[in-house]
């Protein structure tokens, strides 16, 4: 089954580009088109309404631009939305959450810890899944101002690493052996990261899993592009000036500046 329309993925900014980053190494011969929201980021600090009216927002231009699947490549998104969304359309749409079970299942000292923003950590959803686990203590930390700096091109800033050291410091002191990144922005900052870290404690965020995921809905539901020779085309469309997503896609791709 062939479908050469192609796959939409949306985020509240540049951070879901580690998501499609994932998805157009799995699957290159895939046209994407990709939104970055980053005139309303962070989602995490807005209301369930609100997050629900920009989904439904950026749901709405990846159908007009002829998307046959919708990764929502946003935890605050999936766990605030997704249900409405799934709800209201006939597309597909792939999610993105906290990759909690993996990481309790391998932990050996029952504790993890997970950085992510308040609208994720708030959800029903995240409140559901870490009820699962009842022999694990799941350490959880609001990453509080990681996104703006992302977004603002401060990755490397003295800032940021006077933020993680004061998150990740206490989950050190606790024994964590699992650090989950609940927010598609943050694996920009493994480098960082792994800086602070012990070498004992593994980091896990969900860009694999997802497009794994996207990979087996369209073999089941939608139908891969049928060329298979050439690398497709992805596109990108941002609502802010494009320089920091240029520069995290290395200059690479062409950034479209578009109001919505």
């Amino acid at each position: 089954m062939h479908n050469n329309q192609p796959i939409g993925i949306f985020d509240s900014g540049i951070g879901g580009t580690s998501i499609w980053s994932a998805i157009n190494e799995l699957l290159p011969y895939e046209k994407t088109i990709y939104l970055a929201d980053s005139k309303n980021a962070p989602y995490g600090q807005k209301s369930k309404a609100e997050i629900i009216a920009l989904s439904i927002k950026n749901t709405e231009l990846l159908l007009d631009l002829n998307c046959k699947i919708i990764v929502v490549a946003c935890n605050t998104a999936t766990t605030n939305a997704i249900r409405e969304l799934r709800a209201k359309y006939t597309i597909p749409f792939i999610g993105i959450e906290p990759a909690i079970k993996p990481a309790a299942i391998h932990s050996k000292t029952h504790t993890i810890g997970i950085l992510a923003t308040q609208g994720t950590l708030n959800s029903a959803l995240f409140n559901k899944t870490t009820e699962m686990f009842h022999d694990t203590k799941i350490m959880e930390q609001v990453g509080h101002g990681l996104v703006q700096l992302i977004e603002s091109g401060d990755i490397n800033s003295p800032e940021m690493t006077r933020l993680l050291n004061s998150y990740l410091n206490p989950m050190i002191e606790a024994n964590i052996d699992y650090l989950v990144l609940g927010c598609s922005h943050y694996p920009y900052l493994i480098p960082q990261i792994k800086k602070i870290l012990p070498k004992n404690i593994q980091i896990i965020d969900s860009g694999q899993a997802v497009a794994k995921q996207t990979q087996n809905i369209l073999r089941e539901k939608v139908g891969f592009s049928s060329n298979n020779n050439n690398k497709s085309e992805s596109l990108f469309y941002t609502n802010t000036n494009p320089k920091v997503l240029t520069e995290i896609l290395e200059n690479k791709y062409n950034v479209i500046e578009k109001d919505f």
